[in-house]
């Protein structure tokens, strides 16, 4: 009522500016996963790397900025880019194939991958921004005939209070992330079964690897990956294929055995490296592609080659007679050899969510 009171006797003309000062403090969203320490010190509690963060400094990833011992979430209703994509893109090839997704991204990440495609948003948060409400974009998607979304482009999880508030408020939308699987065990518990779909991105099968290059760690990934399988998100799989980088054959072979263990039909997307960012080794070669190809194929029932357009390595095969049930050219998708999640030829039920 103090604020009501005050905005009644300014004069007219610092109405507007109060009004706009109050929005946006009524904007601001604590942080959902941190502890308070002495000094005005926080710990967030989000990801892996648990920051210690002292007053007025922000986490690695960016994005939870300690204000006088209260965490917030700086990124909140911040918007940098929105799209409307096909569902392949994400990718997403076992789910709703052949139809468009609204993607939306924020700036920032938790893992520094120095083979970022993404990285004029993902490594830097001094981007220009949007403000946009949950509500707002509940609106868009209404405006677009949409009832999909995707989180994507940069770190989706580090966004955790604006997606979890916009999914908990809007049930008839469905959430799809695009992930490095890098949060910690109780907040991906508690944000998973508003989730509907996710594609979480191996990039390595090395936990040195993740540590030293990446800024990460294999287990955190893999335990991300068995709560959302646990909490039946349809789930697919990425693996950026580097040559003489990570291409062990052996730790391949056992982030295999890791998949396979949990589902064989969880689809795996090895897709093809270019020069991005700080790395410019040579693209993947389409030899070493079919070669990780073939040795995934041997345990995994869908296994796709990504990044190389026209190949015969995206199209949908049919595990039990090789029928084809999906032909796609990067984006151009023929829906030919399946009907109601069967296979026209033998009846096997496929899981893929038409």
């Amino acid at each position: 009522m103090g604020h009501l009171f005050m905005v009644t006797i300014i004069r007219n003309k610092h109405i507007e500016l109060l009004t706009n000062l109050l929005i946006i403090y009524y904007m601001k969203r604590e942080a959902d996963f941190y502890i308070k320490k002495k000094n005005n010190t926080v710990q967030c509690l989000l990801c892996h790397h648990n920051c210690i963060i002292t007053s007025g400094q922000t986490g690695k990833c960016g994005n939870k900025k300690n204000e006088n011992g209260i965490l917030y979430a700086e990124n909140y209703e911040k918007i940098i880019t929105l799209s409307i994509d096909p569902i392949e893109k994400k990718p997403l090839y076992h789910y709703y194939p052949g139809t468009n997704i609204v993607s939306i991204a924020q700036s920032g990440c938790n893992l520094n991958c120095p083979f970022c495609q993404n990285a004029e948003i993902s490594q830097n948060t001094n981007v220009s921004f949007d403000t946009v409400s949950i509500d707002k974009l509940y609106s868009i998607l209404d405006n677009y005939n949409e009832d999909k979304i995707a989180f994507t482009y940069t770190e989706p999880l580090v966004w955790y209070e604006y997606i979890y508030d916009f999914a908990t408020k809007y049930k008839d939308i469905k959430i799809v992330i695009v992930s490095n699987g890098h949060i910690n065990k109780t907040p991906m518990k508690k944000i998973a079964p508003l989730i509907s779909a996710a594609n979480i991105d191996i990039k390595s099968f090395n936990d040195e690897y993740y540590r030293s290059i990446l800024n990460g760690n294999l287990s955190t990934v893999k335990q991300s990956i068995e709560i959302l399988f646990s909490h039946n998100v349809h789930l697919e799989v990425t693996h950026l294929l580097i040559e003489n980088d990570n291409d062990n054959e052996k730790e391949f072979r056992e982030m295999i055995d890791f998949i396979s263990n949990i589902s064989h039909d969880i689809p795996l997307h090895i897709s093809r490296y270019f020069p991005a960012y700080n790395y410019h080794k040579k693209p993947t070669s389409l030899k070493r592609l079919e070669q990780f190809y073939s040795i995934a194929s041997q345990k995994l029932n869908f296994v796709y080659i990504g990044n190389i357009p026209g190949n015969k390595f995206s199209t949908t095969i049919c595990p039990n007679c090789g029928n084809e049930l999906i032909i796609r050219n990067l984006y151009s998708i023929e829906i030919s050899g399946i009907k109601n999640s069967h296979c026209i030829n033998c009846g096997t039920i496929i899981p893929i969510i038409m």
